[in-house]
């Protein structure tokens, strides 16, 4: 291997550049975050604009204010790009409530994610990142199905019975996303709350 490609010498640190063919060293708070925080919102207004179809990695580039081979060699695929950005806006957006019951949690949880899903942006990243695949699919859900296991783990720690992770998916989260991705008007947080009776039946 070539020593000249260690960027070791003065001259190859002073000219390090993203853009410049270099591999750019990140620093927090620095150039990487600033790009990526452009190019994030470069994608969520280009989707309020038009259809996920028109989406380019250069026309991101174009509206965010960098070279296109940065967005390239960052997120290699628009499909990955996308999942990129539908992981961020849906990491931390819900809070796990904790009432004291498993009911309790999942009516509020629940009734929050239909409410979440009213935002007609959200729901553009969705279906863009849905378009792109399997992975960009996964990222608007991973931290959701998390937080559901984490939420039936304490039932289960509290010593109560608590149904299977896949049970509270199919019960509850599938339907808040047809709702609000196939029909024309998103569930409301008490048609939500209602879901978690289908999951806990009351006693008769």
């Amino acid at each position: 291997m070539s020593e000249t490609r260690t960027g070791t010498t003065p001259h190859a640190r002073a000219t390090d550049d993203p853009d410049a063919g270099t591999v750019p060293r990140p620093r927090p708070g620095g150039r990487s975050a600033r790009v990526r925080a452009a190019v994030h919102r470069a994608v969520a207004e280009l989707l309020t604009e038009g259809p996920a179809e028109h989406l380019t990695m250069p026309a991101i580039a174009a509206r965010a204010g960098v070279h296109p081979t940065t967005v390239y060699r960052r997120w290699g695929t628009l499909g990955e790009l996308l999942a990129a950005v539908a992981a961020s806006r849906f990491s931390g957006d819900l809070v796990v409530p904790d009432t004291g019951s498993l009911r309790g949690d999942l009516e509020q949880w629940t009734a929050d994610l239909a409410t979440d899903l009213t935002d007609p942006d959200s729901i553009a990243i969705i279906r863009a990142a849905l378009s792109s695949g399997t992975e960009g699919g996964c990222a608007c859900t991973t931290e959701r199905q998390e937080q559901l296991a984490s939420m039936l783990d304490r039932e289960r720690s509290r010593g109560g019975a608590a149904p299977t992770v896949e049970r509270a998916l199919d019960a509850l989260l599938a339907p808040v996303y047809y709702r609000a991705l196939f029909t024309p008007a998103p569930g409301t947080p008490d048609w939500a709350r209602s879901l978690v009776d289908t999951l806990l039946p009351r006693p008769a």
